[in-house]
């Protein structure tokens, strides 16, 4: 309202000036009038110019408005979802840590055919958490196959975001992807049916890359082996081998039916908690994203305000002075 009322002012005194030259009476007005005439035409388009570039400050101060209230709507769903899935993993600890202290685990075991799948989200905005599981994922293939020529490396993932990733980095390795597994809660037969999908392929040993949850701020790539029957026979020998025969087994059948239901249960329970560990971090990675999203917008937005309303305040200031310099001028003559 204040600008428009400018406005109306600077176009009564442009009328004032040119009917008191065209009197005749302010004769010596004339050239003045035209003069002041043709700077306030001018000033319009300039101010016109001003008009537009505060509009599209304020459509931005709008925008990232909005976006600050669907960022902090994001943080607080990743929390509340890390907090449920946190509970989920510390029961999947549970069945997965006796294995290892059981089988033990062997990262660097030598094989000539092994599978290696990859954990990762079916989702982005969560940091760099799938972007590590790819590297470290292409940093263990390019040091296995270093290590033995001839090895023969199958690679798996699970989630669309490893799988579009993966297949750009390593696309003669990699066969299957596991996509959708997160649209309902993780169970147990959804790892036992990955499971079987990986044996089918008959490798000696299985490497399962995922992020092991920490903390909210602190989640870190972990790679744990599962070995075959055939393999773990194979590490009785071994210093850091498995610790089986220390233990009495009661069983109806062979000791290989038993060393082989043993090493599918630890493979199904390994890919189940991994799954939960990578939720967990995935939720932890996504609410601390978008909490830094949030800042980001709300200092974004300070400073277009401070901006726009500078602009403001100089435009008023501006069309005040001419206003002020025109009517003093007028007065003069």
């Amino acid at each position: 309202a204040a600008r428009m009322a400018l406005r109306r002012a600077a176009s009564s005194l442009v009328q004032g000036l040119t009917s008191a030259g065209a009197e005749g009476s302010f004769g010596a007005l004339l050239p003045a009038s035209a003069r002041a005439s043709e700077a306030v035409f001018s000033h319009a388009s300039a101010e016109s110019v001003r008009h537009a570039s505060n509009q599209a400050v304020k459509m931005r101060i709008r925008a990232i408005k909005n976006i600050g209230k669907i960022t902090k709507a994001m943080k607080m769903v990743a929390a509340s979802k890390m907090r449920s899935a946190q509970v989920a993993v510390e029961k999947s600890r549970g069945i997965v840590d006796p294995f290892y202290r059981l089988f033990g685990d062997h990262p660097g075991l030598p094989t000539t055919k092994d599978v290696t799948i990859a954990i990762s989200s079916d989702k982005g905005l969560c940091g760099g958490l799938n972007s590590s599981i790819t590297k470290y994922t292409r940093q263990m293939l390019n040091l296995s196959a270093g290590e033995e020529a001839g090895r023969e490396q199958v690679l798996f993932s699970v989630g669309d975001k490893g799988r579009s990733q993966l297949t750009r980095v390593e696309p003669e390795k990699y066969k299957v992807c596991f996509t959708e597994t997160y649209k309902v809660k993780i169970t147990f037969g959804q790892a036992s049916l990955i499971a079987e999908e990986l044996l089918k392929y008959n490798p000696e040993a299985i490497r399962v890359l995922y992020n092991k949850f920490g903390s909210a701020i602190s989640f870190k790539p972990t790679v744990a082996t599962v070995m075959t029957p055939e393999t773990m026979e194979k590490q009785l020998n071994e210093p850091s081998g498995n610790r089986l025969d220390a233990y009495e087994i009661e069983a109806t059948h062979e000791r290989s039916d038993t060393l082989r239901d043993l090493a599918e249960f630890q493979l199904a329970a390994t890919l189940y908690n991994a799954m939960l560990e990578n939720n967990c971090s995935e939720s932890a990675s996504r609410m601390s994203a978008m909490e830094n999203s949030t800042k980001s917008a709300s200092e974004m937005l300070t400073a277009l305000t401070l901006k726009y309303n500078r602009t403001r305040q100089a435009t008023i200031t501006t069309e005040l002075i001419e206003i002020i310099a025109g009517a003093s001028a007028l007065t003069e003559g």
